[in-house]
């Protein structure tokens, strides 16, 4: 759990706690110390991401190609000096966190429209300083990773915890949590502020963390910098603070009893048992505390999530052994919660409902697929902490599964997930359409490359979810995904654009927060798609996508919005099942239709 302001401190008031490091040095002492070990380093990725994503352009919905390239660049770093990576991914957000998580999504959900007012005024991309991540990176960076050979987790309760515990457990070199080239002393961090080691835990609980809420300890901190006032004017509030209780904290005998007068001293509202919990999460199996006696300690929380997770580990276990990769959501949703993060929308656009919105009646399906129905043939809800424009984020949206339209009934998980042979295979094919009410299209989709045939699937599900779509943004979207095929990182990492569209960027968030609904659905249905099929380096650039979109809108040539190079037979494939499946009420399509096949007699 990090601790607000503690790096900055570090780095001004105790800098000889920041050591640059060399990785092959430390990497060949970890192998005199342990000679029958691999040296491996433990990575909070998603303290990371926001780090690898290093390409220019960040707002047009991400350079996939140019990212993935990033990373296979970070991983070779590692491995030229010999040392393995296990990259660790939030999986759940705790009840615990819940109040933190909702408001960082309305931190964000401000930063989000500062930046589409930016874009609105200037036509560009901002800088740096106002960076957004761009939607469903951490989703697709697990993916990335995987499919570079890298181990992936997806954690089943707080990250930290299962962070430091491998790291513990496999006596890991270390844990990534940002910098390749810096390590951060405990040792000499607690040499700077007169502490030992034991004392961490309960100052980071005294400085404010996930459980601890700041706003109780301002009586505390207050009666710290009483006690000792910051003898340096120029320190801000927060170093004379972290100052003020390490020194409080260095008087304080570490006993379980100075633990307990700690709670009764402190105003900590109606839960006294804060401090204790918030010192407990700082223990990892296996290890001991002053501050908590063996017979004090509450293991139910760790308990309880192996309880209700132990057939998801089986499930898990026997897909993987198959050679795919269920999505992080799937133990969420088995145990009825799901939550999805801030996209890159613009609340103002209300032609353009939300992600959320939009693929809710898709997920319905997916619910339903996953939950299967009880006894008296209803599912159980599902609740959905999902960030979009209007919803409060109050109380979760509660959710009821609907089955998809399925000859003969949806099949349960165990032949989706277990069964062979030629015509499960159908199954999970017309199951997973079924979810986007496209089950009659299933001749049409394998006809088509596997990635092709998804993106149809996703943008056929858009246009009929969607009214406000045009002719404009279809012809972009498709342009898109049939010009995408053999361009290089180098050649999309060059692509200028002359302006930024802040409906392009609104509608690639949308399009890529859709891919993600198809991993659920694929995951779900036994997959009928090979995962990789479904990424967005595949299907989707920003910078591309604003291209097309842009020249749509100025209604250019079909020939130059296709560059004149994309195979005529895969073109009319694809439009021919746009034309058998989107209703012909649907303006916008008839007029692709007629559009694309008029130029080919």
């Amino acid at each position: 759990m990090g601790i607000k302001g503690l790096q900055g401190f570090v780095a001004r008031v105790c800098p000889d706690a920041c050591r640059m490091v060399d990785l092959k040095e430390m990497a060949e002492k970890h192998r005199i110390d342990h000679p029958d070990v691999t040296p491996v380093i433990v990575v909070d990725a998603m303290s990371c991401v926001r780090h690898w994503y290093t390409p220019e352009s960040w707002v047009c919905g991400g350079q996939w190609r140019e990212y993935l390239t990033v990373l296979e660049d970070f991983i070779e770093t590692f491995k030229a000096a010999g040392i393995e990576l296990v990259f660790y991914f939030d999986g759940v957000v705790e009840e615990k966190k819940r109040d933190e998580w909702i408001k960082r999504r309305q931190q964000n959900n401000k930063e989000i429209a500062n930046l589409f007012q930016f874009i609105k005024t200037h036509r560009k991309q901002p800088g740096r300083g106002m960076f957004v991540l761009p939607s469903a990176l951490p989703t697709f960076t697990r993916f990335a990773l995987k499919s570079l050979g890298q181990k992936t987790v997806c954690t089943l309760q707080e990250a930290d915890f299962e962070v430091a515990a491998y790291g513990l457990q496999h006596n890991c070199m270390g844990i990534l949590g940002q910098d390749i080239t810096v390590m951060y002393s405990r040792e000499d961090l607690c040499r700077a502020l007169g502490l030992n080691i034991m004392h961490l835990p309960l100052f980071a609980c005294l400085l404010g963390n996930d459980v601890v809420p700041e706003n109780l300890l301002e009586g505390f901190w207050h009666k710290c910098l009483v006690i000792c006032p910051s003898r340096n004017k120029s320190y801000n509030r927060r170093t004379s603070i972290i100052l003020a209780v390490a020194n409080y904290i260095s008087k304080i005998p570490c006993l379980y009893s100075s633990l307990k007068h700690l709670e009764d001293m402190l105003p900590l509202g109606s839960d006294k048992t804060l401090l204790h919990r918030g010192m407990e999460s700082y223990l990892l199996p296996g290890q001991q505390s002053p501050w908590i006696p063996p017979d004090a300690r509450n293991f139910s929380m760790f308990s309880d999530v192996m309880e209700k997770q132990l057939p998801i580990f089986r499930i898990q276990g026997e897909t993987n052994e198959k050679g795919n990769d269920d999505a992080c959501s799937l133990p969420n949703i088995l145990n009825g919660e799901l939550e999805c993060s801030n996209s890159l929308e613009d609340d103002c656009d209300t032609e353009i409902p939300g992600q959320a919105l939009i693929y809710r009646p898709a997920r319905q399906h997916i619910y339903s697929v996953l939950l299967e129905s009880e006894g008296d043939g209803a599912c159980p809800v599902v609740k959905e902490w999902f960030v979009y424009c209007g919803n409060p984020l109050q109380q979760p949206d509660l959710i009821q599964p609907v089955q998809p339209s399925i000859p003969g009934g949806t099949p349960n998980l165990k032949t989706l997930w277990f069964a062979k042979g030629p015509d499960v295979e159908k199954q999970r094919y017309s199951t997973f359409l079924a979810c986007f009410h496209l089950q009659d299209a299933m001749e049409e989709l394998q006809a088509l490359e596997a990635p092709v045939a998804a993106f149809c699937c996703l943008l056929t599900y858009l246009m009929l979810q969607v009214s406000s779509l045009s002719l404009e943004d279809l012809n972009a979207f498709v342009a898109l995904v049939l010009c995408l095929r053999g361009k290089s990182a180098a050649e999309l990492a060059s692509l200028q654009l002359m302006q930024v569209d802040s409906r392009a960027v609104h509608l690639g968030a949308v399009l890529v927060r859709g891919l993600t609904t198809l991993l659920m659905a694929n995951s779900a249905c036994g997959f009928p798609f090979r995962m990789d099929d479904l990424m967005p380096w595949k299907v989707f650039d920003g910078k591309l996508f604003q291209e097309k979109y842009q020249k749509s809108h100025r209604s250019c040539s079909l020939e130059e919005l296709l560059e004149g190079n994309v195979s005529n037979y895969i073109l009319l494939e694809s439009f021919v099942f746009f034309k058998k499946n989107v209703p012909v009420h649907n303006y916008c399509c008839t007029g692709l239709l007629s559009l694309y096949f008029s130029s080919f007699h």
